[in-house]
This record gives C-alpha cells, structure tokens and sequence, in this order.
C-alpha cells in the first residue's frame, strides 16, 4: 500500500528550512559524491550542493553569458566565504552567529541581483548586459526612473557615456538592495530579541552587541546610498565633468568613502594608486564581458548554419572568453571585497 500523501511532500516541506543542514545531513552536503556531478553527468562548478542548485536554476533561466559569467564569480566568493566560515564554525569561532547570518544576507542578494528571489525572474531573461538593461530592466525607484529618463532624453550625453550612467544608476540599486535585506535581517533579530524570555546575561550581551554591529553597518551603507544619490543627480543634470578622477562607479564610491575617513594623506595617496589600478582591472573585466557578449552572438549564428568546423572554432574561442571573465570577474570582486573592507575599517575607526 503506498504512502500518505502528506509522508512523502514532508521531507520537502522542510528542506527551506535547513541552514546550515544537521550535523548528519552536511555530510552529503560537502561530501565529494554529492558534489562531483550535476545535471547530465557534467562537473559541478562548485563544492557545495545549494550553490549548484543556484547555478543549474539560472541555466534554466536562460541568462546571458555575461550574466551566467558574473554569477559564476559571485557564487565563487560566496563559496569561499561559507567554506572559511564552516571551518571557523568548527572551530567555535562564530558562537553568535553573526557570520552565518551575514553569509545569508549575501546568497539572498545574489539571488534578487540575478531575478532568482521569486519576485522579478521574467527580468532575468535579459540577454544583453547593456543593450536590455537600457530598455528593459527596472531601478525599482520612482526618484531613479525619473533622473534617468532626464538624463537619457537630454541629448547631454553619448552612446558611451549613457552606457557608463546606466552602470552608474544599476549599481546603485544594487547598493540599495542590500541595504533593505540587511534592514530587514535587523529587524528581525530586534524582534527576536525582544521577544526572549529570561535570556542569560552572556547570550543578552552577546545578541546586544551583535545588534549594535549591524546598525552601524546599516548607518554606513545608507551614508554611502545618500552620497550615491547625490552624485547621479548631480551627473543626471550637468553631465560628466573631465576632470574627474575615476569613472567606474565602484570605484567612485570607495575614493568618497575613503575621504570621509581619518586616513592620513599618505594613506590616500596609496589608496589613490590602488583605486587606479582597481579600476583597470575593473576595465578589462568590462572589455572581456563585451567581447564574451559578441562571441556567444556569433555563436548562435553560426550553430545556425551547421557548418561543423566553424561552429567547433567558434565554440573554442567563447570558452577561452568564458573562462578569461569569469577568472576576471571573480579577481575584481575580491579585490572590491578586501578594498571594501579596509576602508570600512576606516570608517569605524572614525566613530571611536
């Protein structure tokens, strides 16, 4: 006689809630068995099975190549940063938790970046990174939308430049986002907090401190969404001066921070150079994402055509593309990470 109904849908009614899984069950979840193969016997990217599960979802979302190659660098970090936090864990070193918290925030924030959170996937079909993201993809903001049709109806700016706005208005956004998720996870926990009864003095105190961390978090950020707004209203209206000093707006954003600090002016200047070198590496990931864009272009084309030898020349040079961004992409997003973090140091430093 078969099963209840409810008996067999059980197991996966409660798999969401698994994070990090039990002691027994991460066995499977890092073991090399569970990870060797994914869909249709090929290697899994990645060392852990739900940062798999994320990448087979966006295969089956039809990103674009750029899209898939930025995910694929934005998966590696998020792979590295859980694998040192399971050894820390291990180790006793994250008891309340704060790491494992903030590791969540950021797998969510991949998710909403790439239209995987549920909320917006029809928006992840965009098949050109620029070229859709000018015509189709939402800023999610009445104040944006309205800058950026000033902006793009104005006649202010070239082609070129309004691609470099539109990076400018996207990042921002993104800035946003996390933003909202980290408000959210502090809420949350406040009222989590509130909400124990007789917690112990140690744990009240750690949970206290905890709190305390993640609001002076949440001041930085919206410090740095604020200055980022008044920049891309004031570019928005007068156009992009010449003499600016960066262009990339990653980078735009670390030299603001990094001047709100109380560095010295060696530090500055050191951070300066850096920021330089930061931002043509950043460049040349944008020249590889582009040349990738073509090549998957003329790929699809020639596929079309069914002459075999083109299409295994072809295919050879978008997997050499391929690779040369992803390896780019996950280098520039490391350096962004540790960049990020010393100045942010900086920051703090100043509120002591």
């Amino acid at each position: 006689m078969s099963p209840p109904p409810l008996l067999l849908l059980l197991p996966l009614l409660l798999l969401p809630l698994l994070w990090p899984p039990p002691a027994a069950a991460s066995a499977g979840k890092y073991s090399r068995a569970a990870n060797e193969e994914g869909d249709g016997g090929a290697p899994a990217p990645f060392r852990l099975v739900r940062l798999n599960q994320v990448w087979e979802k966006a295969q089956r979302l039809h990103l674009s190549a750029v899209k898939l190659a930025e995910l694929h660098s934005d998966l590696k970090i998020q792979e590295k940063d859980e694998l040192s936090w399971k050894k820390l864990k291990a180790e006793g070193l994250d008891e309340d938790g704060e790491k494992e918290a903030k590791l969540r925030r950021n797998l969510h924030v991949i998710m909403a970046k790439y239209g995987m959170n549920g909320k917006k996937e029809a928006a992840a079909q965009a098949t050109n990174f620029i070229k859709d993201g000018l015509e189709n993809d939402s800023l999610e903001d009445p104040r944006l939308e309205k800058l950026w049709n000033k902006a793009r109806s104005s006649g202010r700016f070239q082609e070129e430049e309004l691609d470099k706005l539109w990076r400018e208005f996207a990042h921002h956004r993104e800035k946003v986002r996390e933003y909202n998720i980290l408000l959210e996870t502090v809420r949350r926990a406040e009222d989590t907090h509130k909400n124990m009864i007789n917690p112990l003095e140690e744990e009240q105190l750690r949970k206290e401190e905890r709190l305390l961390g993640q609001h002076s978090e949440l001041k930085e950020r919206l410090h740095s969404i604020n200055q980022g707004f008044e920049r891309l209203r004031r570019v928005s209206h007068q156009g992009y001066d010449a003499t600016s000093e960066f262009e990339e707006p990653r980078v735009i954003d670390l030299w603001d921070m990094a001047k709100s600090t109380n560095f010295t002016e060696k530090e500055l200047e050191s951070l300066r150079e850096e920021l330089k070198h930061f931002e043509a590496k950043v460049e040349k990931h944008h020249h590889y994402q582009k040349q990738l864009e073509i090549s998957h272009q003329k790929l699809k084309h020639v596929e079309g055509t069914g002459d075999k030898e083109h299409i295994v020349r072809n295919k050879e040079k978008y997997t050499m593309l391929e690779e040369k961004t992803k390896d780019l992409g996950y280098k520039v997003k490391k350096h962004l990470q540790d960049l990020s973090s010393r100045i942010s140091r900086g920051l703090q430093h100043n509120e002591l």
